[in-house]
């Protein structure tokens, strides 16, 4: 029986294509015929998806541009040094700002689904939730910004020119941390004079004669550098509740300078500034709280100076040790606070920190 030539050739040519004998093919001679083949012999079919191809085409282009931004990392390191500072502050800041939109998400998420009170959160997660927020704030402006084509360089232009007026704190080096701080310390301190001034102009309206003296007596002690105890500042607690100085009597001037120390803008109407502090003071009355419930040792020095500066004082120069003493000074005052006193809690800003660390006399 002649060999079929047709047969020999088409047999071959299945074999040269996939390496080895398809499945399915039998050997033969002759022209060959396929077998009825199972699903799970296509091979070929289960290794060669579509999705998994897509997958490994992604993962392809992904590692290539990781290479492509590493490469220009590396040029500009070398060839631009103060830019690359500027450009991998700004990419570090977005992760940052990223990865803190992922965390206050998760916070809020817990808080819906265990129904939990946002003062009864741990002081971490209030802190991160307050903090985010008052970021997120600043950072608008930026973010559009940076929406269109190629606005990014311009972003890098403004980082350069105006850092502390347009950049949030993932934005900033580590200098410009402490230098940006400073600046705005000194801002608020501009005011402190002016705050002990509208006390001292306040008690000539007081009635109560002990209490206007007490009121004086609280306000020469600061004048004259002296730090005050909380007994000092307790014994006229009554006076920032209600007239002259609670947060709804008090003059519109004396609350536009109280608006420095939380960096608030002071150029609203009176009745909008006092209902912003009023909130604003009673959220930290609360962070307060959740720092005892946490313990005061268990905050880190970061965290620990952070407290101090949100609170009025200064941790720039002052030890980790001097800071903690400050603080438990703080905890002692606030912590027995109700929540109409708010303007007590603000007027301390200044009273309780102003000459610190100096000793009281007696």
């Amino acid at each position: 029986m002649a060999l079929s030539c047709r047969g020999v050739c088409r047999g071959a040519s299945l074999i040269l294509l996939y390496g080895k004998r398809p499945v399915g093919v039998k050997a033969s001679l002759c022209t060959p015929s396929l077998a009825p083949t199972k699903p799970s012999s296509l091979w070929f079919v289960r290794h060669y998806s579509p999705s998994q191809a897509r997958h490994g085409i992604g993962r392809s282009v992904v590692s290539g541009l990781k290479w492509a931004n590493e490469k220009y990392e590396r040029f500009l390191q070398r060839r631009f040094p103060r830019f690359y500072v500027i450009y991998h502050t700004f990419m570090k800041g977005f992760r940052l700002l990223f990865q803190d939109g992922k965390e206050v998400r998760r916070i809020v998420a817990r808080m819906l689904s265990e129904r939990i009170e946002h003062q009864n959160l741990p002081y971490r997660d209030m802190e991160k939730v307050r903090q985010l927020r008052k970021d997120l704030i600043k950072a608008i402006p930026l973010v559009i910004i940076s929406i269109p084509p190629f606005a990014n360089y311009l972003v890098f232009i403004l980082m350069y020119l105006y850092p502390r007026q347009l950049l949030i704190r993932h934005f900033w080096t580590p200098q410009q941390l402490v230098e940006f701080q400073g600046v705005y310390h000194a801002q608020r301190a501009q005011h402190h004079w002016a705050i002990i001034k509208g006390m001292e102009s306040t008690s000539t309206s007081v009635q109560d004669s002990r209490l206007r003296s007490r009121l004086s007596e609280l306000c020469s002690k600061v004048r004259s550098g002296v730090h005050p105890v909380v007994s000092d500042v307790h014994a006229v607690r009554t006076l920032f509740s209600g007239p002259p100085l609670g947060i709804r009597s008090m003059y519109a001037d004396q609350m536009r300078h109280l608006c420095a120390l939380l960096f608030l803008t002071p150029r609203l109407p009176g009745f909008w500034i006092g209902r912003r502090l009023n909130s604003h003071a009673f959220e930290l009355m609360q962070l307060d709280r959740a720092i005892v419930r946490l313990g005061l040792h268990q905050l880190n020095d970061t965290e620990l100076r952070e407290a101090c500066y949100v609170r009025g004082l200064n941790p720039d120069r002052l030890s980790s040790g001097q800071c903690k003493e400050w603080l438990t000074q703080w905890l002692q005052f606030s912590t027995h606070l109700k929540e109409s006193e708010t303007s007590l809690y603000l007027h301390c800003m200044v009273l309780l920190t102003v000459n610190f660390p100096k000793h009281p006399r007696h």
